[in-house]
């Protein structure tokens, strides 16, 4: 008998009211690896009245013991992050040694956020000696939060923990594919002392979930991370209802190299910007802009550092399986498209098997090289393990083609010139820019996208003003 992954709501496992489940495949090895609930509008309403019932004493608590608490799960998460790390591995395939970093980011943002409730304060106005006027940020009320498949806990911790930590109560709907550990995490939550229906989680298929958690009146704001069309869909609805969102959509990120840039460290950096997680983040560079002068060279470097991956379902492997069997078969296409644009790899552009798991997921990392920026693979999102390399030939060029995208979440800039380095940080479209290392940023740091990349801020002390609506008073003496 398979494990059920169920919802969780208001502090208890909740299975869906029809009884309905779909498998969960282990990405691993192509086998059914347990059954998760699927959901429908009735269990969505569960889910958000428990979550509006939980609201006001939420809200009413001081900002400080709200944060005392979430401190306290951010250390039981630190406790935890072995059986947490060990969910969420089964179900998305990533190596073990991702696992410690991103448990150690989902524990500091209940920790940031927590010891920052108060940040948000308003201000007095001075408006001569009759008047005291002043502002205060007030919670929205009832967050609704739509996850990913690719990062389940990180993405849900950087939206739960500043909803949590303004006073707003939180209905998560974690990926079909990755919902378990998002359970176990709610279900710890109630353990570190956050009350019963402050924090739900409500598991099931995006596509019912999604409309009926945005059409829902005690929903008042949502935070999406996901696909460019879901996002639209769910804009839409959003657009009647007056409903403010935060959307992360996704990118192309570029990544550029100047000649004079420490090579072998841009070619180390260059590849973890377009592997990690197998190349499943929204920020991978995979648009990769190398200065004309080097590009041979560096093009030696970079697929030499590829060609040192371990790819595999080995706890210390460098890449693992791609998480979903749709994204799998999506990336595969991108081979074909390749071929007919007339690009050949220069390592990789194949799917790689492993003996034992013959039947998982796994894309061997891509490097192509002679890209130009009007080519299918450096327009789309292919959200694999593959790399476009671009030439360009000086800092003009560079800029004209990192911001020839419908895309703008993050972009990269190797080079040792401080005031080049200032200049094309400025003139970039993105919104968040790394130099001379490739990562994801801080949790201290914000996190969102230009143009389709989306809108509205994730991270650092702004998000708070993401999860708060701000409120004048006016009081005449």
């Amino acid at each position: 008998m398979f494990e059920q992954t169920n919802s969780f709501i208001d502090g208890r496992s909740v299975p869906p009211l029809d009884g309905q489940y779909e498998d969960k495949i282990d990405p691993r090895t192509g086998e059914k690896l347990n059954e998760v609930a699927s959901s429908g509008p009735a269990d969505v309403a569960i889910a958000i009245d428990s979550a509006a019932a939980a609201l006001q004493a939420w809200r009413d608590m001081r900002p400080a013991d709200r944060g005392r608490i979430l401190n306290d799960f951010g250390r039981l998460i630190r406790a935890s992050e072995s059986t947490l790390g060990a969910l969420e591995r089964a179900e998305t395939g990533k190596p073990g040694r991702e696992m410690a970093t991103l448990m150690d980011l989902t524990a500091q943002y209940f920790e940031f956020y927590g010891g920052i409730v108060n940040v948000m304060d308003g201000e007095v106005i001075n408006q001569g000696p009759n008047y005291h006027v002043y502002t205060r940020r007030d919670p929205f009320g009832v967050i609704g939060v739509i996850l990913p498949w690719n990062a389940p806990l990180h993405q849900a911790a950087r939206a739960i923990a500043p909803a949590l930590a303004t006073g707003n109560t939180v209905v998560a709907k974690p990926s079909e594919h990755t919902s378990a550990s998002l359970v176990e995490l709610a279900r710890m939550a109630v353990e570190a002392g956050i009350p019963p229906g402050v924090f739900n989680v409500i598991v099931g298929k995006g596509s019912v979930i999604g409309p009926a958690m945005a059409h829902n009146p005690h929903i008042r704001k949502i935070s999406f991370t996901g696909g460019i069309r879901a996002g639209q869909e769910l804009g839409h609805i959003a657009a009647e209802r007056i409903l403010p969102l935060t959307l992360e959509l996704g990118g192309k990120s570029a990544n550029i190299v100047f000649d004079d840039a420490d090579l072998d460290a841009a070619a180390k950096g260059s590849t973890l910007a377009f592997t990690w997680n197998s190349g499943q983040w929204c920020a991978a560079g995979t648009r990769l802009l190398v200065q004309e002068s080097i590009y041979d060279r560096f093009v030696d470097k970079l697929v030499a550092e590829v060609g040192n991956l371990r790819v595999g379902p080995q706890d210390d492997a460098t890449s693992g399986p791609i998480t979903t069997r749709a994204q799998f078969e999506k990336i595969q296409s991108y081979f074909a498209i390749a071929e007919r644009e007339g690009l050949t790899p220069a390592i990789g552009g194949k799917v790689a098997s492993h003996p034992g798991f013959e039947n998982g997921w796994y894309i061997e990392p891509t490097v192509y090289t002679g890209v130009t920026n009007d080519m299918t693979l450096a327009r789309e999102e292919i959200f694999g393990p593959i790399v476009c390399v671009i030439p360009f030939k000086d800092e003009a060029d560079a800029l004209r083609i990192a911001n020839d995208s419908e895309f703008g979440l993050g972009a990269g800039i190797w080079s040792r010139d401080i005031g080049r380095v200032h200049r094309v940080a400025a003139n970039l479209e993105a919104g968040r820019i790394v130099v001379n290392e490739y990562s994801g940023g801080f949790v201290q740091t914000p996190c969102g996208g230009f143009k389709q990349s989306g809108y509205g801020r994730e991270q650092g002390v702004d998000a708070l003003s993401h999860y708060t609506q701000l409120k004048s008073v006016i009081i005449r003496l």
